[in-house]
């Protein structure tokens, strides 16, 4: 059901990622810093920055199962968890995006 669930909330992404305004050329060279620095936020760090951390890819794999799986996923890697939380609010709770961010917090802290 969860990957069903995350599936039709890609498809829904797909048709809706046009609509979406450019992040200001200013938020891109931050945003790779936080990641340099292994500083994860759902709000901010990009699914696809995500994905490609296979420490990151363990965190999401614990709060969200199948996610990192779904064939659909590549489909929403340059939006936030917090952008695709409105395509998929019972599965991407404000309390499972809590957990994940204090989960990037503890990964952060470890790789120092």
């Amino acid at each position: 059901m969860r990957k069903m669930i995350f599936g039709l909330a890609a498809a829904m992404l797909m048709t809706s990622v046009s609509s979406f305004a450019q992040t200001p050329a200013t938020a891109a060279p931050a945003a790779a810093t936080a990641a340099k620095a292994g500083v994860y936020k759902t709000s901010e760090t990009e699914i696809g920055t995500l994905l490609d951390d296979p420490a990151a890819r363990v965190i999401l794999n614990k709060h969200i199962p199948g996610m990192t799986d779904n064939p659909q996923v590549d489909m929403a890697r340059s939006m936030t968890l917090k952008d695709v939380q409105q395509y998929s609010p019972d599965q991407l709770t404000d309390q499972v995006l809590a957990a994940v961010d204090a989960d990037f917090a503890k990964l952060a802290t470890s790789k120092k």
